[in-house]
């Protein structure tokens, strides 16, 4: 899988929430829902291009799809 830039928290939740995940709870990382799939962000700024790729695969997004939604 080709590498996503590391990006800012809030960047990560914006593009999920466009994809219709919302915050279900907020601590040390972001757990968010979408009913039926559950991602944690880590609130980290930036978030390791690694550990977001492996986000955005959970989410069923190919790096391409989740930097168009960026």
């Amino acid at each position: 899988m080709p590498r996503l830039p590391g990006i800012n928290q809030r960047d990560a939740v914006r593009v999920f929430e466009k994809l219709g995940y919302k915050v279900a709870r907020q601590s040390g990382h972001i757990v968010m829902s979408n009913g039926s799939v559950r991602l944690i962000i880590p609130r980290h700024n930036p978030i390791n291009a690694i550990t977001m790729g492996a986000i955005a695969r959970d989410a069923g997004l190919s790096p391409d799809q989740f930097r168009a939604l960026l």
